[in-house]
């Protein structure tokens, strides 16, 4: 076909998209992909997989998975199988919620297409939404998808990154419909404290907004910190929290993500009933994964075996941080869950303007992959995501891998 005929057939891509991103998987990855095709040995410090760094399935989920395959062959309810919603239910009501239902449970395939079906059912074009900066580009991107506008409030690192509550207030509109929070927050392991959730509760009240709230990570919690859900601390506020199996029980793989719908009745059937919409369109959510979740929020033991000291991710997160305090020109507020830190680099001392090319660059020098601030809707290029899943000794040799690099290293 020549030049003509093949211009005659492009076709536009919807202008929303020109916005999108997801460096976790982006251009730095498939460099690093390209990388490790040629032979060369690459450290994937980019996404939290902890199967691919030699975690296991709990036995519980394994032996319930195994004995149970064949009630996974039909498709199940649109919302999700009954034992495994009213497990979920009964979940949250244990981590203090009130006044819910199975039925104002909705299991997806993951929380990726849990935040998706919600942007889409909550918000019009026009409408704006408070997200966290650093944040999980997930709630950013399906904003824009659903033709909202995401609005980033600043979470202060000067503050062990909880969100700065004057910068919230300042950026209310009229036009405000939700506020996002992401506690625990990814990517900088925070935990937020109840004063601090009452005062965004209260905020949400006076502007009579919704509240979304990922709490993903609400079982991977360190140090002797507690995470209280948001609506626990207000059952009367309408709050959607999403949660899932993916990191607390390693099971990314099966796609196992929730929403509750809490407070008052009217915002639940209406958000349930939209909601019911569009997961009808897809038929249902994977049964595979619903099988197993009556046994996994059955079991923490395993999920808090990791966490102490003697623990996977407990030790690697000590191995990590003790190697990074001698690199000079890196500081860091220490995570109290998941498995993520969000160090600072001395932009000044390395000459760095550019993170993403300061990523790629690392990437060359030593192999080691990770996500730059700025993939997380961070303003500046003075931050980077590590994903602590390796071994304690490799994520030890990784960190000293990037200051011997930076030994040398400036910007150009």
């Amino acid at each position: 076909m020549n030049q003509t005929k093949q211009e005659e057939y492009a076709v536009n891509m919807a202008s929303r998209m020109e916005t999108i991103h997801s460096d976790i998987r982006g251009p730095i990855f498939i460099e690093a992909n390209r990388m490790a095709a040629e032979g060369i040995l690459v450290l994937k410090l980019n996404t939290g997989n902890p199967g691919a760094f030699g975690f296991k399935m709990p036995k519980s989920v394994r032996e319930v998975l195994m004995s149970s395959l064949e009630r996974a062959v039909p498709y199940c309810d649109v919302k999700g199988m009954p034992e495994a919603r009213r497990s979920i239910c009964d979940y949250q009501l244990r981590r203090g919620f009130q006044h819910i239902s199975p039925e104002d449970i909705f299991i997806g395939n993951g929380v990726s297409e849990i935040a998706s079906m919600l942007a889409t059912a909550m918000f019009d074009p026009g409408d704006e939404v408070l997200i966290p900066s650093p944040s999980y580009s997930l709630w950013t991107n399906v904003t824009i998808i659903a033709g909202a506008k995401p609005v980033l409030y600043t979470c202060d690192e000067q503050s062990n990154w909880y969100p700065d509550l004057d910068d919230m207030r300042s950026k209310l509109t009229p036009r405000t419909k939700a506020i996002l929070l992401i506690n625990p927050n990814n990517p900088t392991g925070a935990v937020y404290p109840d004063e601090i959730q009452l005062e965004i509760i209260k905020m949400a009240r006076e502007h009579h907004l919704a509240i979304i709230s990922d709490e993903i990570y609400d079982r991977l919690v360190m140090d002797g910190m507690r995470h209280t859900s948001v609506a626990a601390l207000d059952p009367e506020l309408p709050v959607v929290t999403t949660n899932g199996l993916s990191k607390s029980h390693i099971i990314c793989g099966f796609r196992c993500g929730w929403m509750c719908i809490s407070g008052p009745d009217s915002f639940k059937k209406t958000v349930a009933g939209t909601v019911h919409k569009l997961a009808a369109m897809r038929l249902c959510g994977n049964a595979l994964t619903q099988l197993v979740i009556p046994a996994a929020l059955a079991d923490e033991d395993s999920t808090r075996a990791m966490l102490v000291p003697g623990g996977r991710l407990y030790d690697q997160r000590e191995a990590t941080c003790a190697a990074l305090e001698k690199i000079p020109g890196i500081s860091f507020v220490k995570n109290h869950a998941a498995f993520y830190l969000f160090p600072k680099i001395d932009t000044e001392m390395y000459n760095i303007t550019d993170d993403r090319q300061f990523a790629m660059d690392v990437l060359h020098g030593t192999g080691v992959l990770f996500v730059p601030g700025s993939g997380f809707d961070w303003p500046k290029p003075d931050h980077f995501r590590l994903v602590m899943l390796p071994h304690p000794q490799t994520l030890t040799k990784a960190m000293e891998d990037i200051g011997r690099f930076l030994e040398t290293y400036r910007q150009k």
